[in-house]
This record gives structure tokens, C-alpha cells and sequence, in this order.
């Protein structure tokens, strides 16, 4: 498996005292590197203005970059609850660079790439950031794909938290398939919100914020993605995956083993099989102890190979 990271993407909130810290990206990748996990690593890039306002509104662009300009200590960001800093901006748009080269390199070679990045994103609106969330980094990812080849992207998010940023932006090729804890930040995903956009689905499958086991955790993937994808009929996976949803998450905790990520794994590459020719682009969402987010990796990069 091929992964997309930057060292840059350690500036972000450096030294901030926050679970969105540089060690999701930096202590990760050196546990991977060790394992004889992370070996050829791609190069990210910037994402450019123009992939940014396929998902986010120029108003907003400017806002980030604006408020983020020659910050002297951390501050909310005005449209929510992101802390940033003045490095935020720079970091956001590797992170969202990172995604789009996944996304390319997984369409031209037909095999799974993880963009291991922060800050995360999907929370991110297009018109607004919030829950740690600058760009939405799977959705521009997604339109990315979209842009260059056609076709349609089912994005697959097993966050602990619902992607609202990413169901705003679904339709127009894009559909968009969640499990979430309900009720839960951000309040959104309710099983009310499943919607038909066009041709384009959004599929929500909240869950109860009090836990659930491994086994149902997974029996619901093995139920609702075989489903939905043959409804989609996807040319592209993009899967926000974010590992909060492991027991013991200071910010999410659905009670759910880490060793549940092989089996969704398995799931994601039968479908990819099935439909995409093989190509998945995972993106690096929520998690925030070190040794289950390595872990997670560790075992879906030994599926996909």
C-alpha cells in the first residue's frame, strides 16, 4: 500500500495543548515506518485554488486565509470551533494536496493509497469550518477525481462523528455513506437525512453514542456497503477514515476494538474489487490515541497490500 504524507503537516498547532496534535500524523507515521508499513512514500503537494472551490465557497478561501495570515497565538477560527494558528492554512492546503494525489495515484495504478494528513475534514462546510476541520479534504479529493475522469465517488466515512461537510457536498457525482454516533457532535446524520440527490445517494446509519460491540459494528458495514455501492455503482472509493470510533477515544469511543479496521478493509477492497477497478483512496479523518490510529493503518494496509 502507498501512502501520501509532508512533515510540514506537523506545523499545525505545534505545541497547542490539543487532541488534533502533530503526533496524528508525525509519532503515527514513525510506528508505521518501523513496522515496514510506510516505505515509498508520495510526494503531496499544495491543493490548488481552483480543486479548493470545487467544495468550498471563495468567500470562505479568503476568510481562512485572512484570519490565519501572521496569527502571533492560536485563536477559534470566526466560523466555528477550530483552533488555528498561523501555520493552519499552509497545513490545510498540504493536507488537502495530500488527498488529491491519493486519489490520482490510487485512479491510474487501480490499487488503494492512504493520505496519512491533518487537520482533518470532514466537518468542513463549504462555507464554514468547524470540529477540527479547515478543507474538506476527502470531498476535494472526490472532486478531484470527479474533474479529471468522470464517472461517479462513493465516499465511505466510519468516523466516529457524522461528516456533515462531506454530505453537504454530496450530488453532482458524489454520493456519500456514514456510520456516526447519534446524538453526537455535530447533531447531524440522523436516519432522516438519507437522501436521494439525482443519481447520487447520501446514507446515514447513526448509531447509539452509548457503543456498540465489534461484531455489530462490522455486521452493519457488511450489511449497508454491499447495498449501497450497488446502488452507486462507484467508479472511486474515497474512505474518511477516521479511528475514533476505538474504545478508549478521549473524543468519540463507540466501545469498538481496533482490530475491527482488517475486516472493514476487507469489505472496502471487495467492493473496490467489484466496482473501481481496485482503486480506494483512504483519508486520514479523526482518532486521537496514537497507538490505535497506528494499528488501524498497520492492519488496512496489510489487506490492501
Amino acid at each position: 500500500m502507498r501512502f501520501v504524507t509532508d512533515e510540514l503537516l506537523g506545523d499545525h498547532l505545534r505545541g497547542v495543548a490539543h487532541p488534533e496534535s502533530p503526533a496524528r500524523v508525525q509519532a503515527v507515521a514513525e510506528r508505521l515506518r518501523a513496522r515496514g508499513v510506510l516505505g515509498d512514500v508520495l510526494p503531496a503537494r499544495d491543493a490548488t485554488t481552483a480543486e479548493l472551490e470545487r467544495v468550498h465557497a471563495p468567500a470562505y478561501l479568503e476568510l481562512v486565509e485572512r484570519e490565519t495570515r501572521s496569527l502571533e497565538r492560536p485563536r477559534y477560527l470566526s466560523t466555528g470551533d477550530v483552533v488555528v494558528d498561523r501555520h493552519t492554512r499552509g497545513c490545510a492546503l498540504r493536507a488537502a494536496g495530500a488527498a488529491i494525489v491519493a486519489a490520482e495515484h490510487a485512479a491510474e495504478h487501480g490499487t488503494a493509497v492512504f493520505a496519512l494528513v491533518r487537520p482533518p475534514g470532514h466537518h468542513a462546510e463549504p462555507e464554514r469550518g468547524m470540529g477540527f476541520c479547515i478543507f474538506n479534504n476527502a470531498a476535494i479529493a472526490a472532486r478531484a477525481f470527479l474533474a479529471r475522469y468522470g464517472g461517479r465517488v462513493l465516499v465511505i466515512d466510519f468516523d466516529y462523528h457524522h461528516g456533515n461537510g462531506t454530505q453537504a457536498a454530496a450530488g453532482s457525482g458524489l454520493s456519500y455513506v456514514s456510520t456516526h454516533a447519534s446524538p453526537a457532535y455535530p447533531g447531524t446524520g440522523t436516519s432522516s437525512e438519507t437522501l436521494t440527490l439525482g443519481e447520487d445517494l447520501v446514507v446515514n446509519a447513526p448509531l447509539a453514542a452509548s457503543g456498540v460491540s465489534s461484531y455489530e459494528f462490522v455486521a452493519v458495514w457488511d450489511a449497508l456497503l454491499p447495498r449501497v455501492a450497488a446502488d452507486v455503482r462507484p467508479d472511486m472509493l474515497v474512505v474518511s477514515a477516521g479511528f475514533d470510533y476505538v474504545a478508549g477515544d478521549p473524543v468519540g469511543d463507540l466501545g469498538v476494538g481496533v482490530e475491527v479496521a482488517t475486516p472493514l478493509a476487507e469489505r472496502i477492497e471487495q467492493t473496490a474489487d467489484e466496482y473501481c477497478g481496485g482503486r480506494v483512496a483512504y483519508v486520514l479523518e479523526g482518532g486521537y490515541v496514537i497507538d490505535a490510529i497506528a494499528e488501524s493503518i498497520e492492519r488496512i494496509a496489510r489487506v490492501s497490500g
